[in-house]
């Protein structure tokens, strides 16, 4: 009996060992174990990589790639400044190509996202940072005939840090046979329906809609292909007060337009601001109605 006993309890403290040890240091076992019971992971939802569209023309003759690019904050137009060195070598290779390819000219299209705020005076962000990046090559010699641009919605352009990387692309293209007969029909088409500015009595403020942003871009698309053109931008007021200070007050509002214009990138010698005062109304003064219609600045093209 007392065998017996010895015999029970020497594997009763073999099993317990055996327990004890299994559970301390098979790490493997207890991994597998664990592995089958049931788990919840939480999904992981990642920030989209910004882009970064980078300068690249590959025709025509020409051909520059770099990974640096003209580039924008979110809603502005205002090309952040300095540019790389590796962009304004390529530039300035473009100017030397364009120089001597007088049928060539550049294509610039400008991005823009449908979350962005447009506050200038062009149909689109994208077509005004395009007209920004036009300006900036006129300022290192390129003929602004020799530019077209443009702008083009792109709503996969994920900005990093406030700034789109690269919002614009180029192209090479030959100028269009029909390119003067365009310049024509564009002519006749602004100064048939011209841009007019409506303004509260003594104030000067602009508000456009989207017709007059169209007219805005058409009439600096004139102006940059015609060397010698220029816009007038002439003021007028209705009858109230005296005809001197009316006089004063119509070459405010044309000289307040004319600035809005430089602001938008029209050159400031490409416009021209004189005033009628009261003298050519376009309805009576008799009336509110009447009155509001002669409170205006006209633009057309000379």
């Amino acid at each position: 009996m007392t065998r017996t006993i010895k015999y029970l309890l020497l594997m009763l403290i073999t099993i317990v060992v055996g327990t004890y040890l299994f559970i301390t240091y098979c790490s493997e076992c207890g991994a597998a174990v664990t592995s089958t019971e049931p788990t919840t992971q939480k999904e992981i939802i990642k920030a989209p990589s910004a882009t970064s569209y980078p300068f690249a023309i590959d025709g025509n003759g020409f051909a520059y790639n770099t990974n640096d690019n003209y580039n924008f904050n979110i809603s502005s137009h205002d090309i952040l400044m300095p540019l790389s060195a590796e962009l304004t070598q390529g530039v300035s290779g473009l100017q030397s190509h364009l120089e001597s390819n007088g049928s060539n000219v550049i294509k610039v299209t400008g991005y823009y996202t449908s979350e962005e705020e447009n506050n200038t005076a062009f149909p689109n962000l994208g077509l005004a940072r395009a007209n920004s990046i036009k300006n900036d090559l006129a300022s290192k010699g390129f003929s602004t005939a020799q530019i077209n641009t443009q702008g083009k919605l792109m709503d996969e352009m994920i900005p990093k840090d406030g700034t789109y990387w690269g919002a614009a692309s180029f192209g090479l293209e030959e100028k269009s046979v029909d390119a003067e007969d365009d310049l024509k029909a564009l002519y006749e088409k602004i100064n048939a329906n011209p841009l007019i500015l409506y303004f509260d009595t003594a104030e000067a403020s602009i508000n456009l809609d989207a017709e007059q942003r169209q007219k805005i871009a058409d009439i600096s698309r004139y102006l940059d292909k015609v060397s010698d053109a220029k816009t007038s931008v002439v003021g007028h007021t209705d009858a109230t007060g005296q005809a001197s200070t009316n006089m004063r007050l119509g070459q405010d509002r044309a000289e307040f337009a004319k600035n809005y214009l430089m602001q938008n990138g029209i050159a400031a010698d490409k416009i021209i601001a004189t005033s009628k005062g009261q003298t050519q109304p376009i309805a009576t003064n008799a009336t509110e109605e009447g009155r509001v219609k002669n409170r205006r600045t006209v633009i057309t093209l000379k």
